[in-house]
């Protein structure tokens, strides 16, 4: 039996425009935050984190994030995303159970979504390990331990963080 090798990275949506206006669902991403989104997609193709699975808050800033981030990983991959309301304005723990339904050979999978949730679920995973609040843009890549099916509190352990500049 051959056992898929998983891996959780979790992305914080890129900068997104601060406005009076209109809802915050419909808030879009600066300038930067398009440069910094594309700097994440080129981070995680040198690193090999090719997403086979794209769970997206359907907010217009995380999917343009995961645009940038896809034309960037365009030439190893193009999953397509899932862009699921509860992601959007949720806890750790309606996240975890997101991911418990993956199937279990999912192998690796990106979660776009907010702060403080996305930090939450990061902290939720792997207690023992000091995670910083994610910055816009910010990734923790994470290593579960058990199938996703299975997966709780204490099950990934953080192997590395980053957070784009672009």
């Amino acid at each position: 039996m051959r056992v898929t090798e998983t891996t959780l990275v979790l992305l914080r949506h890129a900068k997104a425009a601060q406005t009076d206006e209109g809802e915050d669902i419909d808030r879009p991403l600066t300038t930067r935050g398009h440069g910094d989104a594309a700097a994440a997609g080129a981070w995680l193709l040198r690193r090999g984190l090719v997403p086979a699975h794209v769970l997206c808050s359907p907010a217009r800033r995380t999917r343009q994030t995961w645009h940038a981030v896809a034309v960037a990983l365009a030439e190893a991959a193009q999953p397509a995303a899932a862009y699921r309301a509860e992601i959007y304005d949720s806890t750790p723990g309606t996240l975890l159970s997101l991911l418990q339904e993956l199937p279990d050979d999912a192998g690796t999978v990106l979660l776009i979504g907010h702060n403080p949730t996305v930090t939450g679920l990061s902290a939720l995973l792997a207690p023992s390990s000091a995670t910083p609040a994610l910055r816009t843009a910010g990734i923790a890549v994470h290593r579960p331990r058990v199938p996703w099916s299975r997966l709780g509190p204490g099950d990934a352990a953080l192997a590395e963080l980053y957070t784009a500049r672009g």
